[in-house]
């Protein structure tokens, strides 16, 4: 049975999606069967990273929860659609599947409308896990916290959250770790990302930062000029291994399958 990873932040724009793209390769790259599901749904982009055009999805992981497709119908093998791409050719050294939310503005704004059956998603996470033999799969959820994200979160074998330094994260991500403690998640990370290390020393922040929720910091991602010109444009720890960014996305990746 793959265990399922949830990576989530509690305000938007911490960079959830970026890192959990990055992550996610990283742990195909060291031979997983691994799978992202964009439960992002009124704000999704993670396909954006590996080049997935919005015009390529046939079917989305709206059509699965409004019962006009399979789980696996909805499920795109990346490593084969995208890693004809030169410059996404280490995808061909994977298995990585991503099930995409709809970008389509009438069914965006259908959810917003109507909403839809959460108890699917939980369905839908085992039965992609089975169909596809994944060893991880990856929930990059929606900022803040509702149903569906309560709901990724209390069936997850890991949650990992993202942080920035800023005070407003600072109290989101408290509201988080503690309802993560109430559904006893069997393992908990943060992750501090944009730190301006000019101002901040890392392993200080770490050490306040893990003190202060009681729980492990899996990394600490440095504030790069190099990561904000990528522009999501590529999977930048794969594009560029020895930056020092990559280096600690690769140290959070050994740390959450460890």
């Amino acid at each position: 049975m793959g265990e399922i990873i949830s990576i989530h932040s509690f305000r938007g724009g911490t960079g959830k999606s970026n890192v959990t793209a990055n992550v996610a390769t990283q742990v195909a790259l060291k031979g997983y069967r691994v799978g992202i599901v964009d439960t992002d749904i009124m704000s999704p982009g993670i396909h954006v990273l590996f080049g997935f055009d919005e015009t390529r999805i046939q079917k989305s992981l709206n059509d699965y929860l409004w019962g006009k497709a399979t789980i696996d119908e909805a499920a795109y093998a990346i490593h084969e659609v995208a890693g004809d791409d030169p410059e996404r050719a280490f995808l061909k050294k994977t298995k990585l599947w991503l099930i995409p939310s709809s970008i389509r503005t009438a069914e965006i704004a259908r959810v917003l409308r109507e909403g839809y059956d959460v108890g699917l998603l939980n369905e839908g996470f085992h039965t992609v896990i089975d169909d596809l033999q994944l060893d991880y799969l990856f929930i990059d959820t929606h900022p803040g916290l509702n149903e569906e994200t309560l709901l990724s979160i209390a069936i997850s074998s890991a949650l990992i959250i993202i942080l920035r330094p800023d005070n407003q994260d600072f109290q989101g991500t408290a509201v988080t770790v503690d309802i993560a403690r109430k559904l006893e998640v069997p393992k908990l990370r943060l992750v501090i990302n944009k730190a301006l290390l000019e101002r901040y020393d890392v392993d200080q922040m770490r050490e306040a930062i893990s003190q202060q929720y009681n729980a492990e910091v899996a990394g600490v991602l440095p504030l790069s000029i190099d990561v904000a010109f990528n522009a999501s444009g590529n999977i930048f720890s794969a594009m560029y291994p020895d930056h020092p960014w990559s280096k600690v996305i690769r140290e959070i990746t050994e740390n959450i399958i460890s």
